[in-house]
């Protein structure tokens, strides 16, 4: 059903990557969620390190808005279930402010999305190493494509009294408000290593001292009245509301007859599978509307931490594996031994495994030559080269996850390779940009480099909770709780 949202809005871009976007959005997040304000935050593209950060700020969680993975119709529903009964949404961009999925135009741009939102754009410029020209460069960006409002600019990195006058004085010229200037500021600056920001699960209490830092940052050098006001312009965005229940209702229907499990429909009567979900430093990648399509499903979602758990969740009949650093933590994963025995045993007894990137390394023989679960035929290893790109996938084999058939637009970001990089059954064809099988299914065990975002496809959360309940029903895994 389509509603009218209303959520005063703000996209914060930037001309390139490196500009300091993160530094802002978490800032304003931040800053306007201690003046009581209920922020929702949202990133655009697949990033999953930022919006921890964003989490962090306004206690609320980070969301992914990203046109290539759900397509650009999910955009908006998403947003608006995101950001339902709050009083403004800040979304960071990816990349520069035009930049995309390669050879797609603007696809998964974060001018893409702010026009799907009908949002203003502040750009945040890194000035630096300019003065005047800084308003040619704004202008382009402003007059580059007429349908992105471009509502003002904060100036980062500003040298001085002097240098922020000649960049205001170049920007005044053009006609574009300035609405911050933020100094040099080394002291918030936020450790970063091979693939980006260090997650916020690695460093709670140093991030939560960052993100206040960067919230006294841009509270002082940023007009947050103007910035409000100018999030007040959006207009009313009618679209509809994403909700996890509809969406599962919806796709009831999708999955291929004769696959060897069924989809169910959302939260069927009976007893409830538990669905464990890895978590903890080492595997912090994960989107939330995976927990809730799961839950929507009838699973009970329950965290552990291989780090520390020596067991899994009481009565697990389902497990998901996602991404994170498990190579920077490796020593430790494999030092559990207990915990990477009942992981083989609980995939030895046919229970349902998703893994994803860190936990496709997790079930290998070894990651760098530490033992890992052994559920796979294959070892690990970090690598110079940096894999990154969005991927077209079908699924090759019905597995615990996806039908034979299954299409699925995902993501590769991972700086290790895998050995053999595809089992005798395969998990994914990738069909665009390279042609080539990926990934493992043995038995339950769906494990795979792509990452993927559910909302884009809801059968697979049905169709792994199908699984996850008849492998509990047949007794050879976990066991139910009672519940509907």
């Amino acid at each position: 059903m389509v509603t009218s949202v209303n959520v005063p809005r703000l996209v914060i871009a930037a001309p390139s990557s490196g500009s300091g976007k993160t530094t802002v959005a978490t800032g304003l997040m931040a800053a306007f969620a201690e003046r009581g304000l209920a922020v929702s935050p949202h990133k655009a593209g697949p990033d999953y390190i930022d919006p921890g950060y964003h989490a962090l700020a306004t206690g609320r969680p980070g969301r992914n808005l990203d046109a290539f993975m759900c397509g650009p119709e999910l955009v908006a529903p998403l947003f608006a279930h995101g950001s339902a009964g709050c009083d403004l949404a800040v979304v960071e961009g990816v990349m520069g402010l035009y930049d995309g999925a390669a050879g797609r135009g603007e696809l998964a741009s974060t001018a893409q999305v702010a026009k799907l939102l009908r949002a203003p754009v502040v750009l945040v410029v890194d000035a630096s190493s300019q003065s005047r020209s800084v308003a040619a460069l704004v202008h382009g960006f402003a007059s580059f494509d007429p349908q992105v409002r471009l509502g003002g600019v904060i100036l980062n990195k500003v040298g001085s009294d002097r240098h922020e006058v000649m960049l205001r004085e170049a920007l005044e010229e053009a006609g574009t408000p300035v609405l911050g200037v933020l100094r040099r500021a080394p002291q918030v600056a936020t450790p970063s290593r091979h693939l980006g920001l260090v997650p916020v699960a690695e460093r709670r209490a140093d991030a939560l001292a960052s993100v206040a830092a960067l919230a006294g940052q841009v509270r002082a050098g940023c007009d947050l009245e103007a910035l409000l006001a100018l999030a007040r312009t959006a207009p009313p965005l009618d679209c509809a509301v994403w909700s996890p229940r509809e969406a599962l209702a919806e796709a009831a229907g999708g999955v291929p007859a004769g696959s060897a499990v069924s989809p169910v429909s959302p939260g069927p009567a009976g007893p409830r599978p538990v669905v464990a979900v890895a978590g903890g430093p080492a595997f912090t990648f994960s989107y939330a509307e995976h927990a809730e399509l799961l839950t929507a499903a009838g699973a009970e979602v329950v965290a552990f931490d291989p780090l520390r758990d020596e067991a899994l969740p009481e009565g697990t009949s389902g497990l998901v594996i996602g991404g994170g650093f498990p190579e920077v933590y490796a020593p430790e994963l494999s030092a559990n031994e207990p915990l990477r025995a009942a992981v083989a045993a609980f995939a030895e007894a046919g229970g349902p495994v998703a893994a994803e990137c860190a936990g496709l390394l997790y079930l290998a023989g070894s990651l760098d030559g530490k033992p890992m679960c052994g559920v796979l035929d294959a070892d690990a290893r970090m690598s110079e080269r940096l894999t990154l790109g969005y991927r077209e996938a079908v699924a090759v084999a019905d597995s615990s996850l996806a039908a034979n058939g299954t299409r699925l637009r995902g993501h590769e970001f991972h700086r290790t390779v895998i050995e053999p990089g595809a089992g005798t059954t395969p998990a994914w064809g990738f069909t665009h940009p390279e042609r080539r099988v990926e990934g493992f299914v043995r038995g339950g065990v769906h494990a795979s480099y792509l990452h993927t975002h559910w909302a884009a496809q809801p059968s697979v959360a049905a169709r792994f909770t199908a699984a996850a309940r008849a492998a509990a029903g047949s007794g050879a895994v976990g066991g139910d709780r009672d519940g509907g």
